[in-house]
Parts: C-alpha cells; sequence; structure tokens
C-alpha cells in the first residue's frame, strides 16, 4: 500500500515567538512511528516578534519565519507557498504562539483577525475536499477563523475559551491527553500547550489525535 503523505505546517521556532517545539516534535514522532511521508511547511516572511524565552523580552531584532522553523526540521522544509494540497491526504497544525502571529494576527485582532492568505488557502482545499486536519494547541481557533464562511466546526482550545465562540465555533471542553473528533468536518483537536499539563499528557494527546487523522485517511 502506498504510504499516505501528510502535510505539518509550522511558524518558526520557539513557543513564544514561534511553533512550540514539543508539540512540532510529538507530532513528527507520531507520524514516523505511522510510516507516513511527511513534508514540514512554513511561510518565507519575517517574524511578528522575537522572544528572549529566557527573560520573556522582546527582542530589538528580525527573524524569518522558515529560517527559524528549519531548525526544527534540521533544514528538510519548504515555503508554505508550495504546499499543493492535491498531493496530501491530510495536514496537521502544531501550535506555539508563532500560529496567532505569524500564520495570522490572532494575538491582536481576536475573532477580527485574518489568517496567512496561504494557510487559508491550504485549510479551505483540505476541507473541500474532505481531506482530514489535525489542529493542535491554539491552531483550532485558526482552523475554525479560516472556515468561518463554510461551516461551524466543533473544536477545542482545552478549558471554556470565549474566544471559540467569537469565532463562531462550537466548543468542547477537552483534557490534555484527549482530543476533540468533529466528525462532520473530519476535523480533530488537542489542547496541548493550552493547558497546564505535563509532557506525557501532551504527547499522549498529540498520539490520539494523529492515530485518528490516520484512521480518517
Amino acid at each position: 500500500m502506498k504510504p499516505l503523505n501528510v502535510a505539518v505546517v509550522i511558524a518558526g521556532c520557539g513557543s513564544q515567538d514561534g511553533a512550540e517545539i514539543f508539540e512540532t516534535v510529538f507530532t513528527l514522532l507520531e507520524l514516523n512511528r505511522h510510516n507516513v511521508k511527511v513534508t514540514v511547511f512554513a511561510q518565507d516572511q519575517p517574524q511578528y516578534r522575537v522572544v528572549n524565552h529566557l527573560t520573556g523580552e522582546i527582542m530589538p531584532e528580525t527573524r524569518n519565519v522558515l529560517i527559524e522553523a528549519a531548525r526544527l526540521t534540521r533544514g528538510n522544509i519548504q515555503p508554505l507557498s508550495t504546499l499543493d494540497p492535491k498531493a496530501f491526504d491530510a495536514l496537521i497544525l502544531p501550535g506555539g504562539t508563532g500560529v496567532a502571529s505569524n500564520l495570522s494576527d490572532l494575538q491582536l485582532q481576536q475573532e477580527h483577525a485574518h489568517v496567512n492568505k496561504d494557510l487559508q488557502q491550504c485549510i479551505r482545499e483540505f476541507y473541500m475536499a474532505s481531506k482530514p486536519i489535525g489542529a493542535i494547541c491554539i491552531a483550532p481557533a485558526i482552523v475554525a477563523l479560516a472556515l468561518n464562511d463554510l461551516t461551524q466546526p466543533t473544536i477545542t482550545l482545552g478549558s471554556t475559551h470565549a474566544l471559540i465562540l467569537k469565532l463562531g465555533a462550537l466548543e468542547e471542553v477537552c483534557a490534555a491527553d484527549a482530543i476533540v473528533m468533529d466528525e462532520v468536518n473530519k476535523l480533530v483537536t488537542t489542547p496541548a500547550f493550552m493547558l497546564d499539563a505535563s509532557l506525557t499528557e501532551i504527547h499522549e494527546g498529540i498520539a490520539h489525535l494523529v492515530s485518528k487523522v490516520m484512521v480518517l485517511c
């Protein structure tokens, strides 16, 4: 049987200004365990901001999202603008603050935010083709935002979160080691670091998400 082909989109490197590293690594590890062919993508543009992860302070410098994301993939990564949904069976989005500041302006604009043009088109094409989408941490909000004129997805950000209703989505509370499955929209979500949870719990939630996405494929 031909191996499944999965696209993973990340938003830099580092929980406070890019992709969440543990969530990204856990996602890639679980996909590898399923013997899946994976291509990772990130947008080729400046980061919204650069944060000193030791102090939490904003640094007066500029970094490129794609170059930073390449740290997580040992350089094996492609520009988001080249992602062709027709070539993939599923899409997975790990979280991190960069999802809300680099892949969108959700961090600043909340329900009035816009999703990165290339990512929005990809999400909508996966949805229209009835291909599964997995979203982790804050990424479910980005998926809901990208699809808000097409459907009303059921997602989780872990605990009750006012943003979900503002985005026009339906909410389900979920533990870090569990998933929320929207069967109608083929959307799987897990809260990860949206909750104060252990690495073991977060890994388990992501493992469940990847397994469910594989089943849906």
